[in-house]
């Protein structure tokens, strides 16, 4: 397989395919700090691909602050357009092959039935807009690349709606959660298991993916299973997305 190398390894997908690397015992592939591997700093990029001549690169990078993301607009723009842009000629120029992990906000979220790979993107927000022109750099800088495109992350690691709701849970007597935006949660350890198949089976079926778990649920859906699940003792009310304001729109 040669070298892997994870870009934003410390984050919750970072952390999932580590495990999933240890408990496969995968080996060479390594997993750089953000300092050392910081996808905006170029001569930084161009020291890593030196020193592990990466064959696969995974990039977990990402500005993923949906609501901060409309008015921090150039930072946003930077890290999920311009970094990648920068990962992706490093790829390019090394003959690595990139997997980019993307998001289900590329779309605008107005229909019942799931996106397949053909449908049009078409955001709804800062943070989509962003990883949508993400996804768009890859696509013409290099030919060898893997485009995943998940939604709903949950895991054991990092920040998470999961572990939002077990800490809310345990303060508060009473919830109120969005029960009209459907979706799919997906286990990070997963996704990260998907992305390891990809690699160990050298697959050249280059392109855009979509991968999540099976099953729909809302979010006042999620809440209920987790509290249910976890022996949680909390009252869950169900809100329509109008009743809770946010700062960034949401696709349904």
């Amino acid at each position: 397989m040669g070298n892997i190398v994870v870009f934003g390894a410390s984050g919750q997908l970072g952390h999932c395919i580590k495990d999933v690397a240890e408990k496969r015992n995968i080996p060479s592939i390594y997993f750089p700090s953000e300092t050392e591997a910081n996808i905006l700093d170029d001569q930084a990029l161009k020291i890593i691909f030196e020193k592990y001549q990466p064959s696969y690169c995974i990039n977990c990078a990402a500005y993923t602050a949906v609501d901060k993301a409309e008015d921090d607009q150039d930072t946003a723009l930077k890290i999920n357009k311009t970094g990648v842009e920068n990962l992706s000629r490093h790829s390019a120029a090394n003959g690595s092959v990139l997997i980019h992990v993307s998001t289900d906000f590329v779309f605008k979220g107005d229909q019942s039935t799931p996106r397949d790979e053909n449908s049009t993107a078409e955001p709804v927000n800062v943070y989509g807009q962003t990883k949508l022109d993400g996804e768009r750099v890859v696509e013409a800088l290099l030919e060898k690349h893997f485009i995943i495109r998940t939604g709903w992350l949950y895991s054991e690691y990092g920040n998470n709606f999961v572990k939002t709701m077990l800490k809310l849970g345990a303060e508060r007597d009473e919830l109120k959660i969005i029960a009209d935006q459907a979706g799919t949660p997906t286990y990070g350890i997963d996704l990260a298991a998907c992305i390891m198949y990809i690699i160990q089976s050298e697959s050249t079926a280059f392109g855009v993916y979509h991968y999540s778990n099976e099953g729909i649920a809302s979010w006042y859906d999620f809440a209920k299973a987790i509290f249910d699940i976890s022996g949680t003792l909390v009252k869950v009310l169900p809100v329509k997305t109008e009743e809770y304001v946010t700062r960034a729109v949401r696709p349904a």
